[in-house]
């Protein structure tokens, strides 16, 4: 028995399942539909406790970057804001002086700063390689930083096809991530160098939906084996 037919990066962010997800381009700071309700913390009053010079936020996969924009009026003037979103803001509006907006793939994008903040609100359920982009922005922080991240260990499957979730779970918490299961939320504190032992094959447009209810994306790994012979 074969398993799923698998597609790259630039295949996958060209899919009906991708290009034309909604699922975060609306969401606000705060109320119902909000940053703060999804991640159990309020991203405006957290970046307001940090010392000065300690306020960047960076937002993958951020939709119409409405959350961002929202905070950068009511934080100081060195406060940081980035939003990066494979489609970028459909909205012409103007761009708060604290705010940069890039369009761009999170999956080839890297900053040039850290981030005391780094939050992906139900975005690695369409990125294929949902590991390569974690252990990337966890180098993306700052000493104290807080990386915030939906995911839905039932995405991750082995090259045939079968579940691989429990055994990657385990792996992130052995490097230092947390999971809430009840939220599908993924946390990490403190910059770090991480490897996670599984190489990405490719991704399954065709997964059908997640925990949301959602269509999302099946991303493919093999166990990477470690030769500990002497």
């Amino acid at each position: 028995m074969t398993g799923p037919v698998l597609v790259g990066r630039a295949a996958l962010e060209c899919s009906s399942v991708v290009a034309n997800n909604t699922m975060n381009r609306e969401r606000g700071l705060a109320g119902v539909n909000s940053y703060a309700r999804e991640l159990g913390l309020d991203p405006l009053a957290w970046l307001s406790d940090r010392r000065p010079g300690a306020r960047s936020w960076l937002d993958l996969c951020s939709g119409e970057g409405r959350a961002l924009r929202q905070a950068a009026p009511a934080l100081p003037a060195d406060a940081v804001l980035t939003g990066v979103d494979l489609v970028g803001p459909l909205l012409p509006l103007p761009t708060p002086p604290a705010l940069e907006e890039i369009t761009a793939s999170v999956s080839t994008w890297a900053p040039t700063r850290p981030y005391d903040l780094i939050t992906c609100v139900h975005g690695l359920h369409y990125v294929g390689d949902q590991l390569g982009l974690l252990t990337r922005a966890a180098s993306w922080l700052t000493e104290e930083g807080l990386l915030m991240a939906h995911f839905d260990p039932e995405s991750i499957r082995r090259p045939d096809g079968g579940p691989a979730g429990r055994a990657v779970l385990a792996a992130l918490r052995a490097a230092g991530f947390a999971y809430d299961a009840r939220r599908h939320l993924l946390t990490l504190r403190g910059a770090r160098s991480t490897t996670l032992p599984f190489t990405y094959l490719g991704a399954d447009p065709t997964a059908g939906p997640n925990y949301t209810g959602q269509p999302a994306v099946g991303s493919h790994y093999s166990r990477t084996v470690t030769d500990t012979a002497g």
